[in-house]
């Protein structure tokens, strides 16, 4: 599974199959593929513990930016404990809004890098 390389190989993945509204956090049913993945990697290893960590890319104010990536995480870490069941002492929600870029947020191709959510090993 490539969660599983991706988090043994860098302590991290991007997650690019998680959708939501400009602005918004609510997750769209899209979504839906992404969180089983996520949630069968979570169910399969019952110690794993991780980092929900929402990105954004620098269009728009910064505070609202950071306010914006923690809503989405912490939407992600309560689909995987309600929907899925995954215990939530095992998933923390964080945002960094865009301070930690994968891309150029001058160009398109950089800016849809840049709006992700990653998992990471706690």
């Amino acid at each position: 599974m490539a969660l599983t390389k991706g988090l043994q190989a860098e302590g991290t993945v991007a997650l690019y199959g998680l959708y939501f509204d400009t602005g918004k956090s609510v997750i769209k049913p899209e979504s839906k593929a992404q969180l089983d993945q996520m949630a069968q990697l979570l169910q399969s290893d019952g110690s794993l513990k991780v980092h929900i960590v929402g990105h954004t890319d620098n269009q728009g104010a910064l505070d609202a930016n950071l306010a914006l990536s923690k809503a989405r995480a912490q939407t992600v870490v309560d689909a995987l404990a309600t929907t899925y069941k995954v215990d939530p002492k095992r998933l923390s929600a964080a945002g960094v809004a865009s301070y930690a870029p994968l891309g150029n947020n001058a160009t398109d191709a950089g800016r849809a890098r840049n709006r992700r959510v990653e998992m990471v090993l706690q």
